[in-house]
């Protein structure tokens, strides 16, 4: 559903702008209704349409409360979870807590991922991409799925 980078400037109220190509896609899958959440292996935000994060959310739900690992995830992903709605213009506001949390400021880059968009702060995202494409894929080992996938 969701691919490319989109580069895109918050308003002075932490409101961004979906790009057009996905207001239509987003309208017709979630009615607009979304769920934006914190990544825990990087300092960006997770944007899910609803339905794909209720299903996320049932797994997360399902882990188990005994094991401190599985705890840490539910507390951080969902306790982090805000429900979003486009607006008439297509924009959606990002809560201040979330926004500081990826160091959201003035120019943000959406990333689609599929399933759900990751929306990065331009400065950290482009770090993040230099640093992955200066990885040597001998830093580690490549999992048989990665190895068998042909480009």
């Amino acid at each position: 559903m969701f691919r490319g980078i989109n580069t895109i400037n918050l308003d002075a109220k932490g409101r961004m702008a979906m790009p057009a190509r996905y207001r239509e896609q987003l309208l017709h899958h979630c009615s607009g209704h979304l769920v934006v959440t914190i990544d825990t292996n990087h300092r960006c935000l997770l944007l899910y349409p609803v339905p794909e994060w209720e299903q996320i959310e049932r797994q997360i739900e399902s882990l188990s409360s005994f094991d401190p690992m599985s705890q840490r995830v539910k507390h951080l992903l969902i306790g982090h979870a805000n429900d979003l709605e486009l607006d008439s213009s297509g924009r959606i506001l990002l809560p201040q807590e979330l926004r500081q949390y990826a160091q959201l400021e003035k120019h943000v880059c959406l990333i689609g991922q599929g399933k759900k968009l990751e929306i990065w702060s331009q400065e950290i995202w482009n770090q993040q991409r230099d640093q992955w494409l200066s990885e040597s894929t001998t830093d580690g080992e490549l999992p048989d799925k990665l190895r068998s996938l042909s480009l």
